[in-house]
C-alpha cells in the first residue's frame, strides 16, 4: 500500500501532494490551506471541484467555489457589523446588494507548511496561518490568533481538523465553515440527474430578501425532506441557500452526522462527516449547471453575532484569551 507526502510545485506556487492507498489529495496553503483536489483513483471518484486552466490569480479571486476552503467567519454579516462581548467590528461590504459582509478572510490567505511526512499508516500534512498585525485586515479586526490545520490521509480516506487559538487580549469570535465544493456528477462517466444527495439536516430556517435568518423556523417541505430520503438531486436546477440545523442519524446501524452523495447508477458515493461542533447546514449550488454543489456544515448561523437569539441557537460563541477549539471532519468514497 503506498504512502507519501510531499511538497510540490503548481503554476510556481508550493503545494502539498498525499498520497495513502487509492486516495492522492493536493493541498494548497498558497489558497488559505484548500484541499484543491482529491481522488480515489481505484473507484474514479473526483472529490472537489478543480479547474487546472485557471490562473493562481483566478483561482484566488474565487477561493470559495473550488476544493475545499475553510471560511472564517462563516457567511454573511448584516451591515459588516460583528458585535463580540467586549467590542464591534465593522467589516467592509463585499455583497453590495444585501449590503452584507461575506465569509471573511482566511480562506484568501497564504499560509505556511508546518510539517509534512508518512507516519504508520498515514500521509499528513500541517499547515499554519499567523493572524496579527502584519495582516492588512488588522486595522479592521485587531484580534490576533492563529489557526493551525492538519490533513491525514489514509487507506480511510481524508480526516481533516482545524484549530483556532485566541492569541489576543480581547474575547474571539468563533465561526468557522467549509464552503466544500462537490463535483455532479463525480466520476468520469457519470451523469449530472444520476447524483443524489442525502443530509442530516434538521428544523429550517428561512431566509429573508438579504439571505439573513428571519428567526422563524417553518415546517420542513416535500423539497427539503428530499435531503432526508436522499432523493435530492443536488444539480441541474437552483438551490439558493436551503438553511437548517445539522442533526446526527443513524447510517448503516451507526451514528451519522453529514451529507453523502452518490451515484444511483454505479452505486458509488462520497461520505462527508462531520463533528458534533456544526451545528447547521447551508445547501447552495450557485445556479445549478455548473457542475459543482456545496453542502457548508457551518458552526453557527448566518450572522450569528447580529441575531436576537440566545448563542445555543444561534451558535454564537468566543473565545477567550489563549483558549481554543478544533473542529474534525472525514472524507471517503464508497462502492458497492
Amino acid at each position: 500500500m503506498p504512502y507519501s507526502a510531499e511538497i510540490k510545485k503548481y503554476k510556481d506556487k508550493d503545494i502539498i501532494e498525499l498520497k495513502a492507498g487509492n486516495y492522492v489529495a493536493n493541498i494548497a496553503p498558497f489558497l488559505g490551506s484548500n484541499i484543491l483536489n482529491m481522488k480515489d483513483t481505484e473507484n474514479d471518484i473526483n472529490f472537489f471541484r478543480f479547474d487546472e486552466t485557471l490562473t493562481i490569480e483566478e483561482l484566488k479571486a474565487s477561493p470559495e467555489v473550488y476544493g475545499f476552503p475553510t471560511l472564517l467567519y462563516a457567511n454573511r454579516l448584516r451591515d459588516g457589523i460583528l458585535k463580540t462581548s467586549d467590542g464591534k467590528y465593522v467589516f467592509p461590504i463585499t455583497c453590495k446588494e444585501e449590503n452584507t459582509s461575506l465569509h471573511g478572510f482566511l480562506h484568501k490567505r497564504e499560509h505556511s507548511i508546518v510539517d509534512v511526512r508518512v507516519a504508520g499508516d498515514n500521509a499528513i500534512a500541517r499547515t499554519q496561518y499567523v493572524y496579527d498585525a502584519k495582516d492588512p485586515f488588522y486595522e479592521t479586526f485587531p484580534v490576533s490568533f492563529k489557526a493551525d490545520y492538519e490533513f491525514k490521509l489514509s487507506e480511510d480516506g481524508m480526516h481533516y481538523s482545524v484549530t483556532i487559538t485566541n492569541t489576543s487580549d480581547k474575547m474571539l469570535p468563533y465561526g468557522i465553515c467549509n464552503h466544500t465544493a462537490f463535483n455532479g456528477p463525480f466520476t468520469s462517466t457519470g451523469k449530472p440527474l444520476d447524483t443524489r444527495i442525502f443530509v442530516t439536516i434538521g428544523d429550517k430556517w428561512p431566509l429573508n430578501q438579504r439571505n439573513l435568518p428571519t428567526c422563524d423556523f417553518v415546517t420542513l417541505d416535500n423539497h427539503d425532506r428530499q435531503y432526508l430520503t436522499g432523493s435530492m438531486i443536488p444539480v441541474k436546477h437552483i438551490i439558493n441557500n436551503d438553511v437548517y440545523n445539522c442533526e446526527t442519524y443513524d447510517v448503516d446501524g451507526l451514528p451519522f452526522r453529514g451529507a453523502i452523495i452518490s451515484d444511483i447508477a454505479t452505486g458509488k458515493e462520497i461520505r462527508y462527516e462531520v463533528d458534533d461542533n456544526f451545528k447547521f447546514w447551508v445547501i447552495w449550488n450557485d445556479g445549478g449547471e455548473k457542475g459543482y454543489f456545496c453542502p457548508e456544515p457551518s458552526t453557527w448561523m448566518i450572522d450569528a453575532p447580529n441575531l436576537p437569539l440566545p448563542g445555543e441557537e444561534s451558535g454564537y460563541e468566543e473565545l477567550a484569551p489563549g483558549h481554543s477549539k478544533t473542529v474534525c471532519e472525514h472524507i471517503y468514497g464508497k462502492a458497492k
